[in-house]
Parts: structure tokens; C-alpha cells; sequence
């Protein structure tokens, strides 16, 4: 049964699926349309109740593909639209991403990851980072990436999916995984913390007191494409210039840095703590924008450490972007489990020993 709305400034214990459904009403999500894959088919079971209640858009369709072409049309019109759907089924949506990239559609897709190559199995993983922060679709461009580890930052980050995906024209995706998509957890639900973003200059309204616009991918000449890509990057580097966000933990003196990002952050933190008792100089980064991806940071972080420790719920995606921001400064190991739930903070902190000796 569909959970209720709830009401602003009051904390619940909530599923992280019906947390960022929650959010994305209260952001204020004029149409949902999705096609249901677990594990994040809650979502979709509570937006066909609420947005119907709240006379809102949302349509059932029947396929991903019809879902986010669906969702494009509704970005056309300057509405508040988002999908959501997991691996597999993202898949299928690549060639969408990449027109909507380039018609500049501000596109909310929530992607709860789980198991794969292939069909793979309904157990949660990362395995979707790659997908996620460059992509199947064809062409240079960019999706603004956004990792939560916890329900709370379910909510918080799907707020905040809407904003930067208005604010920069971009599609923008809430890159969650099985855990976090099933797990419950207090969550608060605040007002909606962004401003609006006016898009009355370019949003297809229909023509009757302005001349006609249109919304297009295609450019037919050479040069063309040249100038609109060379300003699309420079959209991208304003959205890494003002957006990339990260959290750090005991990180000041550490010896040894664990990157990780969404939940395996939160046996991280513990493993942490745990090594910092016994007098171990560990600390732990977590990107929270994988794309803007903070390698700035991490570049800083390696003048001082000596080592890194990449821990991930794949066969390591992330690893070349922190090797990359690294650039050889200091040695970056990896610790992992492919699919299922997040190494155990136990083994986490083994491998810190072994590493620390």
C-alpha cells in the first residue's frame, strides 16, 4: 500500500525508495513516468497514488524506453518531470540521455542500481558507476551525478537533483543502489530548500504572444556542432567550478584514506573509528558528486597521505578516477565485493592493517 506524503519537519521512519518519492513531490515533480524494475518499484507504486491524488502527471508506461522518452517531452515544456528505473533497464535509456543532453532538458532520473552485467540479479550493487558518469549514449557530453549513503541524503540529494538539473539545463541523476533503495531509516522531510529557476526564455509553452521556438539536437553543419559543443563544455566546467561536493572524514592526518562512495560509506566510517581507537591514522573521503567528480581535492589529500584504499561494491569503476586524481603520488590499492551488500567493517579494517604495516 502507498505510503502518505509526508508533511514537512517531521522526522519518520521511511524506505529510502518511498523517502526520494517523498522528495520529489515535495520538490515539486509535475510528471512521473516509469516502468517498474526492482529494487525500486516503490517508487513508482507511490507516485501512480499521490501524484493522481495531487492532480498531478503520471503515466504507467510500457517500456523504459516510452518512460524517459516521455519524460523528455515533459522537460520541453519547463515541467518538473523525472523516471526512475535500475541497470538493466537504464540501459535502455542511454540514447534518451544523450538527446536530452544535447536539446539541454532538465531530466531527473533516479537509478537504483543492482546486480549486473546482463539481467544480472536483484541484489544491490555499484555496478552502474561507469553508466552513470560517462555513459552509453553516443557524443561528448555529461550527466550531473549524484551518490546519496544514506535515506536522509535520499531525500536531501533528490531536492537537489531537481535544482541543479533546472539550473544548468542538464539531465541530472540520484545514483542510489539496492541497499539504500530498501533500507529504512529516520528521515526528515524539509520545505524544499532551492529557489525555482525561471524558464521562460526557452520552455516550449506554445507561440501565441512570442515568436516560435524550437528544441533540437540536430546541427547540420560541421562548424555548427563545434560551437554548441565547445558552449555545452563550458556549462561543464561552470557546473565543476560551483557544484562538486564531497565528505570528509578524519582526513587532517591520515596516513591512509579510504575513497568510497553511497553506502559503503557508512562500514567505512565505522572501520574508521575503529582503526582511529587503536591509534591508526585513518581517514575516509566520499565523493557526493561522482560527476562533477572532485579530483582537486583528492589531489591535495595525496601531498600528505601514503596511501589510498578504494573500497566499491563493483570490480572497480571508481578506482581510475581516484588513480587519476592520485597521479601517482602515492600507491591506491582496492578492496571490494562485486554485488550484495558492502564489505563488512571487520574485513575493512584487516585490509587497513595490512595495508598501514
Amino acid at each position: 500500500m502507498t505510503e502518505c506524503l509526508v508533511k514537512p519537519n517531521k522526522k519518520v521512519l521511511m524506505k529510502g525508495n518511498y523517502a526520494i518519492a517523498n522528495a520529489a513531490v515535495i520538490a515539486g515533480c509535475e510528471c512521473y513516468f516509469g516502468y517498474p524494475i526492482t529494487p525500486q518499484s516503490e517508487i513508482g507504486e507511490f507516485m501512480s497514488g499521490k501524484m493522481q491524488e495531487l492532480n498531478r502527471g503520471y503515466v504507467s508506461a510500457e517500456s523504459e524506453l516510452a518512460a524517459i522518452n516521455m519524460v523528455i517531452g515533459a522537460c520541453s515544456t519547463g515541467a518538473k518531470a523525472m523516471t526512475s528505473s535500475s541497470s538493466c533497464a537504464v540501459s535502455l535509456m542511454q540514447e534518451a540521455l544523450s538527446y536530452a543532453t544535447s536539446d539541454q532538458l532538465p531530466v531527473v532520473l533516479v537509478s537504483v542500481m543492482r546486480g549486473g552485467p546482463g539481467l544480472g540479479n536483484i541484489y544491490p550493487s555499484q555496478g552502474d558507476y561507469n553508466q552513470a558518469t560517462v555513459g552509453g549514449g553516443n557524443g561528448d557530453y555529461h550527466l550531473i551525478v549524484l551518490a546519496p549513503s544514506t535515506v536522509q541524503e535520499c531525500v536531501d540529494l533528490t531536492y537537489k537533483a531537481f535544482y541543479l538539473a533546472h539550473k544548468y539545463r542538464n539531465p541530472t541523476v540520484l545514483l542510489a543502489d539496492g541497499l539504500l533503495g530498501q533500507m529504512m531509516e529516520p528521515v526528515e522531510f524539509g520545505e524544499y530548500p532551492y529557489p525555482e529557476i525561471d524558464n521562460s526564455d526557452w520552455a516550449l509553452t506554445g507561440a501565441k504572444d512570442r515568436p516560435g521556438r524550437i528544441i533540437r539536437s540536430y546541427a547540420p553543419l560541421a562548424d555548427n556542432q563545434c560551437v554548441f559543443l565547445n558552449k555545452l563544455f563550458e556549462k561543464y566546467k561552470q557546473i565543476e567550478e560551483n557544484e562538486v561536493d564531497w565528505e570528509e572524514f578524519e582526513t587532517d592526518d591520515a596516513d591512509l584514506i579510504v575513497t568510497c562512495f553511497g553506502s559503503p560509506a557508512r562500514n567505512v566510517r565505522s572501520a574508521v573509528k575503529a582503526c582511529r581507537k587503536e591509534g591508526l591514522k585513518v581517514g575516509m573521503f566520499r565523493p557526493i558528486t561522482l560527476y562533477p567528480f572532485p579530483s582537486k581535492r583528492i589531489s591535495e589529500l595525496a601531498l600528505r597521505a601514503k596511501i589510498f584504499l578504494d573500497i566499491e561494491v563493483n570490480m572497480g569503476q571508481m578506482l581510475k578516477d581516484v588513480k587519476l586524481a592520485v597521479n601517482g603520488k602515492v600507491p591506491v590499492e582496492f578492496f571490494n565485493r562485486p554485488v550484495g551488500n558492502p564489505p563488512e567493517v571487520d574485513d575493512i579494517i584487516s585490509e587497513i592493517k595490512r595495508l598501514i604495516k
